[in-house]
């Protein structure tokens, strides 16, 4: 019988308190309630394209800045992943997608490999004063990266708008993710681990 593969994360500090439910082999349900609603919304996109179901409610100090918020978002959903993910016997490991929303194109490729990396290459034109902090998203992949134990690239080939750009990171994220988390049945199941060192 195969394990469930979820997770169940709680985060309370000074600064925030976090609740998220996560399950990897989902159809990508999602509930996402946080005082940052753009962060919503991509959050929303990731699961929906990750196949993940995701529950997640947050509370934060936005009378401070939306900071501290955005960096425990990828602390948990970090964490969450790797707890949900085990061993990582069977999966696929790395994940690469691209993709296109009107005038911006989004590159991910990652690696489950246990060593946190991100490189991050996103310039979108600051042709005016965007509703959302572009500076929180490296936070959160930061943060992400980090506790997931993740290896990450993310490239933006074109993009104008922060809206279609940051959207189709967001997407390119899921369906890399979707892709890395998946169960290969080349290596029988949970059993291998796909490394040559046999762990990740």
């Amino acid at each position: 019988m195969v394990k469930a593969r979820k997770a169940k994360i709680e985060r309370k500090t000074r600064e925030t308190q976090i609740r998220l439910l996560l399950n990897l082999d989902g159809t990508g349900k999602n509930k996402v309630d946080t005082p940052v609603k753009f962060m919503n919304h991509l959050l929303a996109s990731f699961a929906q394209h990750a196949l993940i179901d995701l529950e997640l409610q947050a509370q934060g100090d936005l009378q401070i800045d939306e900071h501290h918020t955005v960096e425990d978002l990828g602390i948990v959903l970090g964490q969450a992943l790797a707890k949900a993910l085990g061993e990582k016997k069977g999966i696929n490991r790395f994940g690469c997608a691209c993709v296109p929303m009107d005038e911006a194109l989004a590159r991910v490729a990652l690696d489950f490999s246990g060593r946190p990396f991100l490189n991050y290459q996103v310039e979108i034109p600051k042709e005016k004063e965007w509703e959302f902090n572009l500076n929180l998203v490296p936070e959160f992949l930061r943060a992400l990266v980090n506790n997931a134990g993740l290896t990450l690239h993310v490239k933006l080939e074109s993009g104008a708008d922060y809206h279609h750009s940051l959207e189709a990171v967001f997407k390119a994220l899921g369906r890399a993710v979707s892709q890395a988390v998946s169960l290969n049945p080349r290596l029988r199941g949970l059993r291998a681990v796909p490394s040559t060192k046999g762990s990740l």
